[in-house]
């Protein structure tokens, strides 16, 4: 994390009353599920469907 982001985010931690550690987990927890099911294909630059 750059120096300029953990400044940022600092501030809004102890207005919070919550560690760095703790922001983190939150904000990871809170991005959507990205798991891809294993029988969808995804499409490639190079397949065709031709």
């Amino acid at each position: 994390m750059s120096e300029r982001r953990f400044n940022k985010l600092q501030p809004y931690a102890v207005y919070a009353d919550k560690t760095m550690t703790q922001m983190v987990e939150e904000l990871i927890e809170s991005l959507p599920n990205t798991e891809i099911d294993k029988n969808i294909a995804i499409p490639t630059p190079w397949s065709s469907d031709s």
